[in-house]
């Protein structure tokens, strides 16, 4: 937000693995201190990796966003330039904003100090994970 580019993402609600779940969640005071809007998707765990810029370009893929994915796991991403495909993408995410709840930074404030400490906690293993 700050050069005006307005940024939403959808993250898991549901996980498969509580650890990397809070490990991720870690990041969210940051994030959301910088201006990001945060949604949870809360009816199926997330694991695709997508994203749309400008509605042209779009990325498709199982790479995290991590030292780890980047330097030991073999993850792949397909871009893909174009008004029809970038379209499509973004249709998507709106889909499953609509089954998203957004995470302020008053409520995740408000968060208990038991979650508070598992993100302290995985955020110490994140390199693992």
């Amino acid at each position: 937000m700050r050069r005006g580019v307005d940024v939403k993402i959808i993250l898991p609600g549901v996980t498969d693995s509580g650890l990397v779940f809070h490990a991720a969640q870690s990041f969210y005071s940051e994030m959301l201190a910088s201006g990001i809007r945060i949604h949870q998707l809360q009816i199926t765990v997330l694991h695709a990796k997508t994203a749309v810029i400008d509605g042209v370009w779009a990325t498709v893929g199982s790479t995290n966003i991590d030292t780890r994915s980047f330097l030991h796991n073999y993850e792949i991403n397909a871009v893909v330039l174009g008004d029809e495909f970038g379209a499509a993408m973004e249709d998507a995410f709106a889909e499953d904003l609509r089954h998203s709840v957004e995470i302020t930074r008053e409520m995740w404030e408000q968060r208990p100090l038991g979650n508070r400490f598992k993100e302290w906690a995985a955020r110490r293993l994140e390199y693992w994970l």
